[in-house]
């Protein structure tokens, strides 16, 4: 699975080496991702998925898991991923954000949660302000992403 088509960064500052680290990061996880029966959707949000990015941004990522306790009960998944140190863990309702700083200082967030996040009737307050701010699905097998970055543009 290739990360659909965009720039993740503008033009203020980003160095091509650090937008492509950004990249490279969300490209493992997706294909990671399409190779687990478990996960139904990778969801990249925020400034790198409006293609907005500075230097000081992180890259943030939500993955919707059948079994997303999985992740929480064993933290191996982010040592396979290679995203580098935790340096939090925190639940935000629905969502347990997961923060790894990597060697270089870039802090990718992966956000675990149920298919239940994106549902559309009605959709959540709190996911829809997510979209809005700027999303773009990596792993969408289903369609479940792509129906409720329609129902939130709606």
């Amino acid at each position: 699975m290739k990360l659909h088509g965009g720039r993740f960064a503008d033009s203020a500052g980003v160095s091509p080496e650090r937008e492509a680290e950004m990249r490279q990061v969300a490209d493992r996880v997706t294909r990671w991702c399409a190779n687990r029966s478990d996960v139904v959707g990778l969801l990249l949000v925020g400034s790198c998925a409006r293609g907005t990015a500075r230097p000081d941004s992180d890259v943030d990522l939500l993955l919707l898991s059948t079994v997303p306790d999985r992740y929480a009960a064993d933290e191996a998944w982010g040592r396979e991923l290679s995203l580098g140190e935790v340096i939090r863990v925190q639940e935000w309702g629905p969502v347990t954000e997961w923060r790894y700083a990597t060697a270089s200082g870039l802090e990718v967030e992966v956000g675990v949660g149920s298919p239940r996040w994106a549902r559309t009737d009605p959709v959540d307050a709190g996911t829809r302000r997510v979209v809005t701010d700027g999303a773009r699905p990596l792993y969408d097998p289903a369609g479940i992403l792509g129906a409720l970055i329609r129902a939130c543009a709606a």
